[in-house]
């Protein structure tokens, strides 16, 4: 058994595809009734570990136990207590949503399964569409039964791979409620996501870049922790955006700008938090004196964003926004 608490223990974890290293040493724990996320752009290793934790995949070196099991030794007990989301999870199109969670439900061995059926269909809302083909669903609704399928066998852990890609924004919040409710009923929950709003739901994240852990805490942890000694961050909304991100690059005080959108995120160095208010005020004035339009400028705490393309950039896996995870915080909030 694993120790108690402790749903997933990843220890130094190396996984290679020829010469090139998907994951090095890169250790991390999820406790029990936790949702916990992997966070990280494309290319990071996300994956990757997911597999070796499913024992999809051999590690190369490092262990991993998923349940307090070896996954590679202990695969077929471990099926039975996990479920897998994956990025393209696999329904059956000439089948109506009862027949497929039918059919899952017989691939794990499930007996008396039509009482869990109906109640996931009225949890995620689909009793009305249960006659209908999973071809002729929406990619939400398509979705929502790819997790009644996974969840059919009531599984102690529940993995995802960037479940909500693709989906649109109304259903993506309808997919994060559902998500909650489970969380908060107690099912361990561990998942990737590049969306860092998705992030923010999750109790702890680790974030990843080239197959490394940058870092691992609680999305307040970070911020918290975001912002260098001597540091202060303004957010300018400024026309034309070039030309301000150009004048403020200029300035000594400016130690970075990251644009979100037609927002540019600045770093001050030298200036004291509880002082960026003036700095701001300043800033807007040398700005609007050159002749740029500034509708907003204002202190602002470090988003969760901020913290990982910092990260990124101080580990040498880029220096443009443009790079970095999308966020997209409106779509998700209740």
């Amino acid at each position: 058994m694993s120790a108690a608490g402790e749903m997933v223990a990843v220890e130094r974890l190396t996984r290679r595809y020829g010469e090139v290293v998907a994951v090095e040493e890169v250790s991390f724990r999820v406790e029990r009734g936790e949702m916990f996320g992997l966070i990280g752009p494309d290319g990071a290793g996300k994956t990757t570990t997911l597999r070796v934790i499913l024992g999809l995949l051999a590690p190369h070196g490092g262990t991993v136990r998923t349940c307090g099991l070896d996954p590679i030794r202990r695969g077929a007990e471990l099926s039975h207590r996990i479920g897998y989301l994956s990025q393209r999870f696999s329904l059956y199109g000439d089948l109506s949503v009862d027949e497929n969670i039918a059919f899952f439900a017989a691939i794990h061995g499930v007996s008396g399964w039509q009482p869990r059926r109906d109640e996931l269909l009225d949890r995620l809302r689909m009793t009305p569409f249960r006659e209908r083909l999973a071809d002729r669903l929406s990619g939400g609704m398509k979705q929502k039964l790819a997790l009644a399928c996974t969840l059919v066998h009531t599984p102690e852990l529940l993995v995802m791979d960037e479940p909500t890609t693709g989906v649109d924004p109304v259903s993506r919040r309808d997919f994060w409620r559902i998500l909650t409710q489970l969380q908060r009923e107690g099912l361990t929950i561990l998942l990737t996501t590049p969306y860092l709003d998705e992030a923010e739901r999750c109790q702890r994240v680790a974030l990843m870049d080239h197959g490394r852990l940058l870092t691992a805490d609680t999305p307040e942890a970070l911020r918290a922790g975001g912002q260098g000694a001597g540091q202060a961050l303004v957010e300018i909304l400024a026309t034309p955006r070039e030309r301000a991100r150009q004048l403020l690059a200029a300035r000594p005080e400016v130690a970075d700008i990251e644009a979100f959108g037609e927002r540019l995120h600045v770093t001050l160095r030298g200036v004291d938090p509880g002082a960026a208010h003036d700095a701001s005020s300043r800033i807007a004035a040398d700005l609007a004196a050159a002749g740029i339009e500034v509708q907003a400028a204002r202190p602002v705490a470090p988003s969760l964003e901020d913290i990982f393309i910092a990260k990124l950039r101080a580990g040498g896996g880029g220096g443009d926004a443009a790079g970095a995870p999308p966020i997209e915080t409106a779509e998700v909030t209740p």
